[in-house]
């Protein structure tokens, strides 16, 4: 049991004591032990309540000491891990003042060596002066160099920003190209642009006609060379060799192509099976 626990103990011994001798004085001197017996029966049920309230004080009491024992275990924890903690660092700093002490004696000792070499050390010490100076020199060139240096490279840097907006000013152009040509229903491939750069030396006939003569079906197609956008002569040979005039390639098979009139034929002659279409012959001029 803890000190207060018996502190406690004593002054619940003595309120007892003090009840007893009031009850004695009271049973040997009262007249009407009727009142006298409720009047300490009501004294009793006080002393009773009070004696509950310091139990109840006892027990918080209680608890508050085994709380503070707790806490104190804990800082007493704490304090000899800290403690520890500060040993470990006085003995790390006395080895490291230990090996500090041994540093300095040895470099007492080279000081000593150095002053004994102070002459010949001031005369390199000279000589690097002026190397110094040289190499001072050679770095404000290289510092110029250098700025010239990043100048051509912010320089560069813009012309690549440039470039690059170029670029993609130039890929949204080709993209809107592209869709132009896709719905004007012709290619975008390259290879076919380029194959209307140079249309091939081709010869066919005409192998069926629309009732418009407004498009023809040709005897010559991919395989040839021909692409959409080629444009071809167009001539008859019976019974007089005579021009007719000129077609398109709106599309491609592999051994036939389909063309469209440009503007009308010449005289309003109506296209024939068997009429020519070559890119090599021309018309006289």
């Amino acid at each position: 049991m803890t000190t207060v626990g018996k502190i406690l103990v004593i002054v619940i011994m003595l309120f007892a004591v003090i009840f007893l001798g009031i009850s004695t004085v009271v049973f040997t001197t009262a007249t009407n032990w009727k009142d006298a017996t409720a009047a300490q029966k009501k004294k009793v049920q006080e002393l009773d309540g009070k004696n509950r309230d310091m139990l109840s004080k006892v027990d918080a009491a209680k608890k508050d000491l085994e709380k503070a024992e707790t806490d104190n275990k804990a800082l007493l924890s704490a304090s000899e891990t800290r403690i520890k903690a500060l040993e470990d660092e006085v003995k790390t700093l006395n080895n490291e003042s230990t090996a500090a002490r041994s540093k300095l004696e040895v470099a007492q000792q080279s000081a000593n060596v150095s002053l004994a070499l102070s002459d010949e050390r001031l005369k390199e010490a000279l000589k690097l002066r002026d190397q110094k100076s040289d190499v001072e020199k050679q770095a404000n060139e290289y510092k110029l160099q250098q700025t010239e240096l990043n100048d051509k490279i912010r320089d560069l840097e813009r012309q690549t920003k440039t470039l690059d907006d170029n670029n993609k000013d130039l890929r949204d152009r080709v993209a809107r190209y592209s869709t132009l040509l896709r719905r004007s229903g012709l290619s975008d491939d390259i290879r076919t642009v380029k194959g209307l750069e140079s249309p091939p030396p081709v010869s066919g006939e005409v192998s069926r006609v629309d009732a418009q003569n407004k498009k023809i079906e040709i005897t010559i197609g991919s395989d040839d060379g021909l692409v959409p956008g080629h444009e071809l002569f167009l001539y008859r040979t019976t019974p007089r060799a005579e021009y007719l005039g000129k077609v398109q390639v709106i599309s491609v098979d592999p051994d036939q192509a389909v063309c469209k009139v440009i503007g009308t034929t010449v005289q309003g002659k109506k296209i024939q099976e068997g009429d020519i279409v070559s890119s090599t012959i021309r018309p006289r001029s």
